[in-house]
Formats: structure tokens, sequence, C-alpha cells
């Protein structure tokens, strides 16, 4: 079901105020990571964030740069609840640490299940994943357009399990509804960002997830665990750094 333009029912939960998030942003400095130059006509972003883990070294850069942005958490696709609310208050933990704006879109896991119906069994990368994407950029652009930001980007590419391309395409397909609104194609991957993205997770103890986030993902991982003869994923258990979680 094709999302429609209307005004976003979205419930905003500001962690810093406007004029307090420009006076209290950090700015983390990492000798090793290269300056992020911002592209042209970029003024404010909002990021689509996935989880803490995989945004962590998108946000620092972007702080380190001096671009203003904010954190659009809209993921109605993680499952089940109780893994949603971690990822969710993880983000949010480490947004108020940096003094972040963050936006806690709805939960409309419904939606979710409509758009994807049919594609239960599409492989990881394919066109579930697709779908998925689609929804999550189009309401980001939607809140985007809505509220004043001229460029969208997200946290998901940085991990290596995604597909790049399949990722910007949704992407700037969902930008491109708007005018004066653009998606950042940017490779968060290179110049060591991967190898940043692991050390900030352990540096702040994150919650390791261990599939994706939707309940197929879930069922899947946990079908490949069991084939190998290990138990089956559990919840909340799991963090960087902490080698004794199991």
């Amino acid at each position: 079901m094709e999302e429609s333009r209307q005004t976003s029912d979205v419930s905003a939960c500001e962690l810093a105020d406007t004029a307090q998030h420009e006076s209290t942003k950090a700015q983390p400095s990492d000798p090793l990571r290269p300056s992020l130059k911002r592209p042209e006509g970029v003024k404010k972003v909002l990021l689509h964030s996935c989880c803490a883990p995989c945004s962590g070294e998108v946000m620092e850069a972007m702080l380190a740069a001096g671009i203003d942005y904010d954190i659009f958490f809209y993921n109605p696709n993680i499952h089940p609840v109780k893994e949603y609310e971690i990822r969710k208050q993880e983000n949010i933990r480490f947004a108020q640490q940096h003094g972040i704006g963050f936006i806690d879109a709805d939960y409309d896991v419904d939606n979710w299940f409509e758009r994807v119906r049919g594609l239960e069994n599409e492989p990881e990368r394919g066109e579930r994943c697709t779908k998925c994407f689609d929804m999550r950029f189009e309401r980001t652009a939607l809140y985007a357009a809505e509220h004043g930001y001229d460029t969208i980007t997200s946290s998901l590419g940085i991990s290596r399990w995604k597909d790049m391309n399949q990722i910007n395409g949704c992407g700037e397909r969902a930008a491109a509804r708007y005018e004066n609104l653009k998606y950042w194609t940017y490779n968060w991957r290179k110049h060591g960002g991967s190898q940043r993205m692991i050390e900030i997770s352990k540096r702040e103890a994150f919650y390791q997830q261990e599939y994706c986030g939707c309940v197929y993902s879930l069922r899947d991982t946990n079908r490949h665990r069991r084939a190998q003869g290990r138990d089956r994923i559990k919840i909340g258990v799991k963090f960087y750094g902490k080698e004794d979680s199991t």
C-alpha cells in the first residue's frame, strides 16, 4: 500500500530544543577520521537512524564536520516490541549525550506488514527489503519536507550486510517526491567508517542485535543458527565490548 503524502502523524520527542541544540552539541574529535565534506547547498539534515550501533559513527562524523542535523527514528519493521524499545532507547540515550534532536516516529507495524505482504519468503536484500526501505524513507522525506530540512540520509548503509545501491535508490526516490529535498548518498563505510562504528559501539557498550530487525529476518537467522546447532537468538542480552554476554 503506497503511503499518502498527507501530513505525517508523528509523535515528536525533541530531546533538545532548537536553541539548546545549537549550543550544546558535542564535537567529537578523531584524528583518524577524514574531514567530512558536506554536499553543496546542505543546511539542515534529517538522519534516518535504524539503531545506535549503525548511527554512532554517522552522528559523530557529522558533528565533527559541523553539520546541523536531527535524528528521525522510524522503524516499524523491528520485531518484537522488546527489541524495538531496546534499539530506540539506546539511540535516544546517545542522541541526548551529544545534544542532538530526536524525532520518535510511529511504530505503525500494521502498515509495515501490509507493505510487505506476499514477500514473506524473500531473501535478505530482496524485494521485501526494498519495500521496507521505501516505507521508512517515504516517511522520513515527508517529515523533512514539512519541517524545513533540505537533505535526508540514513545510517542503514554503514552495515556491510546491506546493499548500498538498494538503499540509495530508495532514498533518492523518496526525496524526489519533494522540491528542494535531496538524499545524501554518502558511503559511510569508507575511510575507516565501518571500523569506527565498531569502536564506538564497544566504547558505548551498545546493544548488539543479531539480526536485521524484522520478524522474517529473525525467523531466517534462527533457522540458520539451528541448522548449525546453535541456540536461538535471545533478545536483550548481548552487548558490544562485553565478551561474557551471550
